[in-house]
């Protein structure tokens, strides 16, 4: 081999080695859209975000965020649903995945699609003003109780897991609330604050910032156990003897059909993302758990959902 050849050569190890992810062809070409399934604000929409930014590490190109909120995250999926299979729209898949379709509010399943990575899971809470007189969720509830609606729940829309969640309360603890359905988290939280709603079923991540203002009070977690600080002084449902654990999780999913090299490519630069100290605080610092699961093991977890949630819902009554 002569100096050109081995410089060559050379150059071209070096190459490989430099790059933050294998490339999958000439995959990245151009930028890439992350389509959020709900409104701008929320708890999804500041996931994609960090993550778009984080992934600046791995891929070479721009991850570009659209908001595409609507039908309990309905709209959103099926757009990336009927893209190409290209890889150059990639949906944020959320949890509503598992429930909508079985609501009849979307064709769009967990098949429609090939997981890339999960990066965050998040129990339900139930918050109130500050101002409000409910100062526990024994509070609330006996509110709910004296009279069918006298207490009005927001959601993040019909259909959605905050929906499921409010409604499995119902269910739990005998109580029926007037539910209200907003386009997505960010608005319902902005509804609860200016007074228009008694309470919200919302995730940590949602309700952070107006927790931290003093604005918002959180009565109860739906996690297995006590959160963290801030949350670290709610009590659990279980906690009060409700056999009730619901929550959120996000990841990411491109259209079934997408090739398998550039479903590995993007796969490794989540794994890569998932596993930066940075992307990880700030997931931790905007109250979002990290919780990442890699392809396939996210592929099989939506599916069981899927069924979990299509169980619950033969138990639950919601009026679409």
């Amino acid at each position: 081999m002569n100096t050109r050849n081995i410089l060559g050569a050379i150059a071209a190890i070096a190459a490989t080695l430099w790059s933050p992810v294998a490339p999958a062809a000439d995959y990245p070409s151009r930028p890439i859209e992350i389509v959020v399934p709900s409104s701008a604000g929320g708890g999804t929409d500041v996931m994609a975000r960090l993550f778009a930014e984080a992934a600046k590490k791995s891929v070479p190109q721009p991850l570009v965020v659209t908001n595409k909120p609507g039908a309990g995250g309905g709209i959103g999926m099926t757009e990336v649903q009927r893209a190409p299979a290209d890889g150059y729209k990639i949906g944020v898949l959320i949890s509503e995945l598992a429930i909508i379709p079985h609501l009849g509010m979307t064709k769009v399943t967990t098949a429609d699609f090939i997981a890339v990575a999960r990066l965050n899971g998040d129990p339900g809470l139930i918050a109130v003003r500050a101002d409000s007189p409910w100062q526990s969720i024994d509070d609330l509830l006996a509110a709910a109780r004296k009279q069918d609606g006298a207490v009005s729940m927001g959601n993040a829309g019909t259909g959605t897991i905050w929906h499921l969640a409010a409604a499995a309360v119902e269910q739990k603890t005998r109580v029926r609330f007037n539910h209200v359905p907003y386009q997505g988290a960010a608005p319902s939280v902005l509804a609860l604050a200016g007074g228009h709603v008694d309470a919200i079923v919302v995730s940590p991540a949602e309700i952070g910032s107006h927790v931290a203002a003093g604005k918002v009070r959180v009565l109860v977690s739906m996690a297995e156990g006590r959160l963290a600080a801030p949350y670290d002084k709610v009590a659990t449902f279980k906690e009060k003897g409700v056999d009730l654990v619901l929550g959120t999780w996000r990841g990411l999913g491109v259209p079934a059909g997408t090739p398998p090299e550039v479903v590995r490519y993007l796969r490794e630069a989540a794994r890569k993302t998932s596993e930066d100290p940075a992307f990880r605080e700030a997931l931790t610092k905007a109250n979002l758990q990290p919780a990442y699961m890699d392809g396939e093991q996210f592929q099989a977890f939506m599916n069981s959902q899927s069924t979990y949630f299509k169980s619950l819902l033969a138990t639950v009554e919601i009026k679409k």
